[in-house]
């Protein structure tokens, strides 16, 4: 299975866009499977408020694991990760029109109840599937350190 197929998967089964993205990234940049999905599980849905996409954010994790700074004042490796992020969001867009969850979605999700309705749920099942693939794909793309 590849990664973007494992990915929309993850999400069949209940992770969100988020999880599902970071999780086929995160054991092989040492980072366990659990601790992933718990540290991106509210990331979700744009922040849970059709913000970021998910599917976004999980990426950007996944490039922060992969090229993220750690050491004070270690500036290029901070712009280097700044650069793949922007990078990243930059292709994103241009790929699927924007990187905001509720214009992706068609659908304004700012509150907890707008997930709930039937318009949302038929986009969050018809929409968000593609994004998660589309994030993977385009960080397997990248040439990250």
């Amino acid at each position: 299975m590849t990664k973007e197929e494992k990915a929309v998967d993850l999400f069949s089964k209940g992770y969100n866009c988020a999880q599902s993205v970071l999780a086929v990234f995160c054991e092989e940049a040492g980072l366990e499977l659990e601790t992933a999905f718990k540290i991106s599980s509210g990331f979700g849905g744009g922040v849970r408020c059709g913000e970021l996409c998910g599917a976004v954010s999980g990426a950007i994790m996944a490039i922060s694991l992969k090229c993220g700074f750690y050491i004070e004042n270690d500036l290029e490796q901070k712009g280097y990760c700044n650069k793949k992020t922007y990078e990243f969001i930059e292709k994103f867009t241009e790929a699927n029109g924007s990187a905001v969850c509720r214009e992706l979605l068609g659908v304004d999700v700012r509150c907890p109840i707008d997930h709930t309705t039937e318009i949302a749920q038929a986009a969050h099942k018809n929409v968000c599937p593609k994004m998660v693939e589309s994030a993977v794909k385009i960080l397997e793309r990248m040439d990250i350190l």
